[in-house]
């Protein structure tokens, strides 16, 4: 399973993004209506799980790196590893980031949560390039 951010950018409102795709690799949607039911509980056990799993395989990857005699094959297992845990994070983060409120007050901070880029709205994460 990969994750493709964006495919899932413009959820609607009130659908919960699940930890799993259907059969042709789609992202797959929930609808609550605000009460949890047992879809919802399976999805937030699987969640546990795969941030639970993102973090044995940064430890495994980071003894990897670490490991000045690992190998292209242990290298290449480790990142494929990290790649898919990270996959699974972003689609957690995007899941919960899309059900958090927003915020109807006049903040100070008019367009906080703005992407000055897109002009869209929501969570953003600032990325710092490795190099600098």
């Amino acid at each position: 399973m990969s994750y493709d951010r964006d495919s899932v950018l413009a959820v609607t409102p009130g659908l919960r993004l699940l930890p799993w795709e259907n059969d042709s690799g789609k992202p797959c949607f929930l609808s609550t209506h605000g009460a949890p039911g047992p879809l919802a509980r399976l999805a937030d056990e699987i969640e546990a799980d795969q941030l639970q799993d993102g973090a044995l395989v940064l430890k495994g990857a980071q003894a990897v790196l670490e490991d000045q005699k690992s190998g292209e094959d242990a290298v290449r297992r480790a990142l494929r590893a990290a790649t898919q845990c990270l996959g699974d994070v972003l689609r957690i983060a995007d899941s919960r980031g899309a059900r958090l409120p927003r915020s109807t007050d006049d903040d100070d901070d008019g367009d906080r949560g703005r992407d000055d880029d897109t002009g869209e709205d929501g969570p953003q994460v600032q990325a710092n390039r490795l190099d600098e």
